[in-house]
């Protein structure tokens, strides 16, 4: 029996460059199957963000196929059900404590009842931030304002996580901890994760290990 949970086929993706068009993907395929963790690897400027972000449906590629459990849908409202994205950045909004950040992401799919906000602190205390649910993103370390972006990335209960470097921003050993928290919760829930990393030991942490090279998966 097939699990396979994303399919990608033909990837193409190019930009524009002054008055030249640069190919940065050449026709990806990638069959991603439920409960499985792939870490993404390639130089920088191989195009790893690029094709993360086709698969969140973020973008679309000027070629090839994807589909999610079977569909092509990417809609807006389907994406925020069936996958959590963890940024390099964070993209925590500054004005709202860590406990409205995680339920943003409920909140762009309905209303935020009780279940919502015992789910949010629940995931809050998974993640070593129990006691800091009412800190602004201001008043946390990179590590924390991470580890709410974990949170916030499994709100809805996701069938995939999709991280982009999300150790970039951090020093060594919190980067550690934050791979090792995100791998751990992820096979706790069954959750399918996709890593782009540049660090090879966090890459080797992973079920499947690809390389980027030349626009293709290896």
């Amino acid at each position: 029996m097939n699990n396979a949970i994303l399919h990608a086929r033909g990837l193409i993706k190019t930009f524009l460059s002054g008055d030249r068009r640069l190919a940065v993907l050449r026709g990806v395929d990638l069959e991603i199957t439920a409960g499985e963790s792939i870490s993404i690897r390639g130089e920088s400027g191989s195009g790893k963000s690029t094709l993360l972000h086709l698969l969140a449906g973020l973008d679309a590629p000027d070629a090839g196929e994807l589909k999610w459990e079977g569909s092509p849908d990417t809609s807006a409202t389907r994406r925020a059900l069936f996958l959590g994205v963890v940024f390099q950045s964070f993209y925590l909004i500054p004005e709202l404590d860590a406990l409205q950040n995680v339920l943003m992401a409920r909140r762009i799919i309905g209303s935020i009842g009780a279940a919502e906000r015992g789910r949010a602190r629940e995931l809050l205390a998974r993640v070593g931030l129990a006691e800091r649910s009412h800190h602004l993103p201001a008043q946390l370390s990179g590590g924390e304002r991470q580890r709410v972006a974990v949170a916030r990335a499994l709100m809805n209960q996701p069938r995939m996580i999709l991280a982009d470097e999300p150790t970039g921003n951090l020093d060594e050993s919190t980067g550690n901890a934050v791979i090792e928290l995100l791998l751990g919760l992820c096979r706790e829930t069954g959750t399918t994760l996709v890593l782009v990393t540049h660090n090879a030991a966090h890459a080797a942490k992973c079920t499947r290990q690809l390389l980027l090279h030349d626009g293709r998966l290896a």
